[in-house]
């Protein structure tokens, strides 16, 4: 497994933001603003990233998409956490 895309994933400050949140449970974008204080934009454009990086999953219901950390996403943080 090559590391530094993963590494370059977790690197940014905003993007472990995310994954600390998801960390403690599901939720949508507009509760990740809120608990971030990022921009709607700037969310969404890192979940995008995590998601593609195998760390997030997203789950429509209804009109709103829920996020959580994926398996993998648990253990890097779980992982994160040891250091």
């Amino acid at each position: 497994m090559i590391l530094t895309p993963l590494l370059k994933l977790i690197g940014d400050e905003s993007r472990l933001s995310l994954l600390a949140v998801l960390e403690k449970g599901t939720r949508t974008v507009s509760e990740l603003v809120s608990l971030t204080n990022l921009s709607q934009s700037l969310v969404s454009h890192h979940l995008r990233d995590l998601k593609d990086g195998g760390l997030v999953a997203s789950e429509k219901d209804g009109r709103w998409v829920h996020y959580s950390l994926t398996h993998k996403g648990k253990r890097v943080m779980s992982a994160l956490g040891q250091i």
